[in-house]
């Protein structure tokens, strides 16, 4: 009997045409390899499928087909692949070094492996043009573009970044989750706090607002994770990036919304930015969230 389960699909949707899921086939009770179909825009090589067509069907991306694959995520021209053994692959264009392969290398067409990560990776995470990749001992590596420290780098980091660079700020910090935005990036330690850094502009970071200095605007951005205050008191579980807005849902299924006119986006609230976290109370209690470039899904509980 075969058996077909969706698993680990990207959650990033900046509003692309691919999509990408990972089948699991059994036969007679015993679990048999993982493998990644893909459609849509072929540009750059981000399909993985050695040209740069564009797939109008899901197609099997034969160059891992040796490869028992765990997870996969999707990001602006680029993809991660993850597989069983804690090795991360990646695919598709490399202007910002977001393959976290060599800088010399524009773009690839099939999938390369990431060599620079020096433990095993449990969760992969791509941006717009940033990649991240957690190990199994929660030690986060970055690695894309950083124009806006989305890299956590600090401030005095490269605006590309090749190789996979460890957050050395959060040494003492085991990270749970990531999800990355355009310019920004959010995490979850393993107490569920919350971390967010990169640009910070419409609020997209939960800090608030930004007071300015002797009359001088100050900048938004964060060069180093930095914890939501506002959302102190709350075990986060999990989070998404979207755009120019960002969400997290906390153990008890409450959902907290911020950034570009987030709270309309859900249509709830006035037309306005939500530069703090703002809870959606009336939606039922909450399990997965996924932010789009414009737009915001949940998946609720089932209530009985």
């Amino acid at each position: 009997m075969w058996k077909q389960k969706l698993k680990n699909v990207s959650k990033l949707g900046l509003g692309f045409s691919r999509r990408w899921i990972s089948i699991e086939k059994q036969v007679g009770g015993i679990r048999r390899k993982r493998f990644a179909a893909l459609w849509g825009n072929g540009d750059y090589g981000r399909l993985g499928l050695g040209k740069v067509d564009s797939q109008w069907s899901p197609t099997v991306c034969s160059a891992l087909e040796n490869q028992n694959l765990k997870a996969i995520s999707c990001g602006g021209a680029h993809t991660l692949f993850l597989t069983e053994a804690g090795r991360v692959y990646a695919t598709g264009l490399n202007d910002y070094g977001q393959l976290g392969i060599s800088p010399e290398k524009s773009y690839t067409l099939e999938p390369l492996e990431i060599s620079g990560l020096p433990e095993e990776i449990i969760r992969v995470s791509a941006g717009y043009h940033h990649s991240s990749a957690i190990t199994a001992n929660g030690v986060l590596y970055m690695w894309g573009n950083n124009s806006s420290g989305q890299l956590g780098l600090g401030k005095r980091a490269a605006k590309k970044v090749s190789k996979p660079s460890r957050v050395d700020c959060l040494n003492n910090v085991r990270i749970k989750m990531v999800a990355l935005g355009s310019e920004h990036s959010i995490a979850i330690t393993d107490e569920g706090e919350a971390l967010s850094w990169g640009a910070g502009g419409s609020g997209r970071l939960g800090h608030g607002h930004q007071s300015s200095i002797l009359g001088f605007l100050r900048s938004s951005s964060e060069f180093t994770p930095r914890l939501i205050k506002t959302l102190q008191g709350h075990k986060v579980k999990t989070v998404s990036a979207g755009l120019l807005h960002s969400a997290c849902i906390d153990e008890n299924g409450s959902i907290f919304i911020f950034g570009e006119r987030s709270l309309y986006k859900l249509g709830f609230g006035k037309a306005d930015d939500a530069t703090s976290p703002s809870m959606i109370g009336k939606l039922p209690i909450c399990e997965e969230v996924a932010c789009g470039g414009y737009h915001t899904c949940v998946v609720t509980k089932r209530l009985h």
